[in-house]
Order: C-alpha cells, then sequence, then structure tokens
C-alpha cells in the first residue's frame, strides 16, 4: 500500500491529489491540528470583541450588515450550509470530489481559515472511509469560492445529503452509521470556512494536469510514429532550427520527438530520391504548436501549484506578535485559477488538432510516396478501412474548438450585487475535463491510424521507442486484417494513455 497523505500545512503535489482522488489514505499531522485548535481559540477571543467579523457574527453576502447573536452562530453555519446546496446536474466524478475534500482538508489544515481540527478530521474520516457526497456539477460561479459543490461536500458532514458508498447512492447518515463514522455540529465560522474556497477549481485542476502530462507524452510519442508512418523526414526536428527559436517548450517538444525516432530503419530508406520537398505544416510544425501548448500547461502548473498552498477562505485569521488579526479579503475569487484553466484548453485543443490533422493526412491518400493505401484499407472499396475513426477525431476537435472559448471573460453579477465580479473558474475547470477526455481519444486514434501503417513498411522499423509503444498498442489491438469496429480499439488506446501505459517510453 501507498504511503498515507499527511496534511501538515505544506502545499500538497498535484501527484498527492492524484493519489488521494484513487484513495490513498489521508492523515491530519497532530502539529497542524495543534495550530488549527491555537488559531481557533485566537478567532474567537477577537469575536467577543464589539466589532461584527463577516461570518462569525454576521450574516453572508448581502446578508452581512444583519449582526448574528451568540445563540444563533450555530443556527447560521448550519443554515449556510444547506441553503447553499443548491447544485444541479449530474453528479461529479467520485474522483474529483475525492479530492476536493482533501484539497479543502488541506486548506483547513493551514489553520487561517480559524476552522477546529475537528472539520479537518471529520473530512478526513469520510475520506478514508469511502463516504464520498453526491455533488452536482453545475452550481459554482467560481468567486466566494466554489459555494455550492462545497456545500452538498459540507452538508454530509453534518449527516445530511446523499452520498457514494460501497458501490451505491445512499443517504450520508446510513453511510455514518455503517463505517461509525461521526457527523459533527458546526460551530462559529466553520460552515462558511467549508464552503468559502476554491476547493473544487483546484482539485479539477490538478487532476487535470497529472492527466494532460501524460497526453502530452503520448502525443509526441504519436508524433513520431506518424512520422515514420507517413514516410516523412525528420529533418525539421534538426535541434539548431529550434534553438534559434529560442521557445523552451518547442525545443523540448522535438528533443523528445527525435528521440523516439532514434533507431529507425524507415527514415533512412527514403532520404535519397524522394520527390517531396517538405512535409505538410501538422508533421513539419508539430514541435512548434506542441512546445507552446507544453508551455501553457506549464503556466498553469505554476499557478496551481501556488494554489495548492494556499487558504482560500474569507474572514482569514492572523496572528501577529501576539495579537489576532480577523481580516476580510478576496482569496475566495477563483481569476487565478480560471484563466489557467481557460489557456490549458486552448492549449488542448491544438494538441488534438494537429494530431487529427495527420491521421486526416495518412488516411487521404493523397501522398502517393508514402508507401500506405487510402484510408489503411487493404482491399479499399470492399473494405473502409479506418475512415470514419477520422469523422470520430474531427467531431471531437469542433467539440474541442468550442470547449476553448473562455469562460473567465464572462461575468453574471450574484448575491444582490455584492459579488459584481464572478471568475466562473468551475466551468473551465468542467470543460477542462472534457477537454482532455476529447483530446485523449483524437490522439488516441492517431496512435490506432499509425500502427496500422507501420505494417506497411516491414521489415523495415521505426525508432526504438515508437516500437515500444506499438508493442504496447499491439498487446491489446490486432492489426486490421479486415473492416471491424474501430471503437472498442479507439477506446482502449485512450485508457492506455489515460493510465500512463506510454508514460516511461517517452
Amino acid at each position: 500500500m501507498s504511503e498515507p497523505i499527511v496534511l501538515d500545512g505544506s502545499p500538497l503535489s498535484t501527484r498527492e491529489v492524484m493519489r488521494a482522488s484513487a484513495g490513498s489514505r489521508i492523515e491530519l499531522a497532530q502539529s497542524a491540528a495543534d495550530h488549527m485548535d491555537e488559531m481557533r481559540s485566537r478567532m474567537l477571543v477577537a469575536a467577543n470583541r464589539a466589532e461584527p467579523i463577516y461570518g462569525v457574527n454576521t450574516g453572508f453576502g448581502s446578508f452581512a450588515h444583519v449582526r448574528i447573536e451568540n445563540d444563533a452562530l450555530q443556527a447560521l453555519q448550519e443554515n449556510i450550509v444547506l441553503s447553499h446546496a443548491a447544485g444541479m446536474d449530474a453528479p461529479l466524478p467520485k474522483d474529483i470530489v475525492r479530492a476536493m475534500m482533501v484539497v479543502c482538508a488541506a486548506s483547513l489544515a493551514r489553520g487561517h481559515s480559524g476552522a477546529r481540527s475537528t472539520v479537518a478530521r471529520a473530512l478526513i474520516a469520510h475520506v478514508n472511509a469511502g463516504i464520498i457526497p453526491v455533488v452536482p456539477s453545475v452550481g459554482s460561479v467560481g468567486a466566494s469560492g466554489d459555494l455550492a459543490p462545497l456545500a452538498h461536500m459540507a452538508q454530509v458532514l453534518l449527516g445530511r445529503g446523499m452520498v457514494d458508498w460501497d458501490g451505491r447512492v445512499t443517504a450520508a447518515r446510513f453511510a455514518q452509521k455503517a463505517t461509525e463514522t461521526d457527523s459533527i455540529v458546526l460551530e462559529a465560522k466553520e460552515g462558511l470556512a467549508l464552503l468559502n474556497g476554491t476547493h473544487l477549481m483546484c482539485a479539477t485542476g490538478a487532476l487535470f494536469l497529472e492527466g494532460a502530462d501524460r497526453l502530452i507524452r503520448a502525443a509526441q510519442i504519436a508524433t513520431a510514429m506518424a512520422i515514420d508512418g507517413c514516410r516523412a523526414t525528420d529533418a525539421f526536428l534538426d535541434g539548431r532550427i529550434h534553438a534559434v527559436r529560442n521557445q523552451h517548450g518547442q525545443q523540448l517538444a522535438a528533443h523528445r520527438i527525435r528521440q523516439c525516432l532514434e533507431g529507425s530503419s524507415i527514415l533512412p530508406s527514403h532520404t535519397k530520391n524522394d520527390p517531396r520537398v517538405q512535409d505538410p505544416y501538422s508533421f513539419r510544425c508539430a514541435p512548434q504548436v506542441l512546445g507552446a501548448a507544453m508551455d501553457a500547461l506549464t503556466y498553469m502548473r505554476s499557478a496551481f501549484e501556488h494554489e495548492l498552498g494556499a487558504v482560500t477562505d474569507n474572514p482569514l485569521v492572523f496572528d501577529r506578535d501576539g495579537h489576532t488579526d480577523v481580516l476580510s479579503g478576496g482569496n475566495f475569487h477563483g481569476m487565478p485559477l480560471a484563466i489557467p484553466l481557460d489557456t490549458a484548453r486552448v492549449a488542448l485543443a491544438h494538441v488534438a488538432g494537429i494530431s487529427e490533422r495527420r491521421t486526416f493526412w495518412a488516411l487521404s491518400g493523397q501522398d502517393r510516396v508514402s508507401g500506405i493505401p487510402s484510408h489503411l484499407a487493404a482491399n479499399g472499396g470492399l473494405q473502409s478501412g479506418y475512415m470514419v475513426a477520422q469523422y470520430t477525431a474531427a467531431a471531437a476537435c469542433n467539440e474541442l474548438q468550442v470547449l476553448a472559448h473562455p469562460a473567465s471573460v464572462h461575468n453574471i453579477s450574484t448575491c444582490a450585487g455584492i459579488e459584481d465580479y464572478n471568475s466562473m473558474g468551475a466551468t473551465s475547470a468542467r470543460f477542462a475535463m472534457r477537454s482532455l477526455h476529447l483530446a485523449q481519444r483524437v490522439v488516441a486514434i492517431e496512435f490506432l491510424c499509425m500502427a496500422e501503417a507501420l505494417k506497411y513498411h516491414e521489415p523495415l522499423l521505426s525508432g526504438t521507442r515508437v516500437q515500444k509503444a506499438r508493442e504496447v498498442i499491439r498487446s491489446a489491438i490486432g492489426p486490421l486484417a479486415e473492416d471491424r469496429s474501430p471503437a472498442p480499439d479507439i477506446e482502449a488506446i485512450a485508457m492506455m494513455i489515460e493510465t500512463g501505459r506510454f508514460d516511461a517510453i517517452s
């Protein structure tokens, strides 16, 4: 079993978020628990002063002017959770919800939210017991935190709502009783602390980044496989070309594609007397396009690595030389995540788009020197080969192009105008995961076609790494001897990309 993930106040990594989403055990460091309780005590001292403190002894949003008496503070926190659980549409995947719970617990563990360690321990206990809240996917506008999704998560800690547990959807109270997992009663500030963060956006983006890294590695191998599958040249991969462009991602992409082609006997077989002067852009400019996408994802990773060490609650509790300050701010605003998520979707549209163009070229029959038949159909006319696999890639690319439209540039005011500029980052995150799903399948189609194209150049072989990737594909998918449904094969390769089967090769 893997080592537990210990929440000690330090930043999580995207890999830890992925492990958490897959079921790794979570623990709260005692030092973090002690710090949470110390900061909680300090906040309560501040709350006993005469002045109002937002969300501790006042109402929320446009009700911030309403002072709440001490004997109603518990009801105030329960009410915000229940009233804000207003989401709709299909539930979020369990892995995203699990990751969201852990990201939330890690943020609380940093102490600045003023919640008891009991709250973080309750989140962790539910994760470890496999009690995963059913969280509708639509409802967050990405500012004031991911309010509705986090409210659906938080109400489970109160024994309310529905959960996915033991392979079925059931009432939270039933799962808690069956697993001897206690519900809790929220005290001052704690309902707000659970709801008022970017934890859905952050968790989703972290999982996206892990998947996108795998996709990029697979896309580099698929590009190399296409180069030999279509008997293209590797001249455009010469490092000198990319050095003078001075773009880091481009240089790295060219280097990795070159590595994949090392040992190819196909490349030298057509260096002489080849009538083609230059290959299409989808081959020749692959390092420029993939490199730009890699640079965009590097930008996104930087933003999310910062966020995975953040506290995104409001108000926040600080100790200044023994004096406690409770400060209202806007750390819950999702724009630092929404813009990178929007940018990443543009990047994936291009990763998939240039892949689809290589697939189209291979199947088109336009290049008579490539040595492969139209649509990779051995008996064209009687057979259609992979003709419509390219249609599927085109349909996916069209959806990717639509999904690439930025959500963050649109604003709808909420809460009677107090919350007048929202990030829509949760929409950005949801679209990012859909984009990743589609792009994986577009690259899978390229793999499917190019693994078949290499058959027509035997006994010549591609580079060592390309051949290893082809062996991975052929371990599950046989050559195209006669027409068959490509759909199961596309999905099988997509799952290879998603689960990292090509990672070690690249």
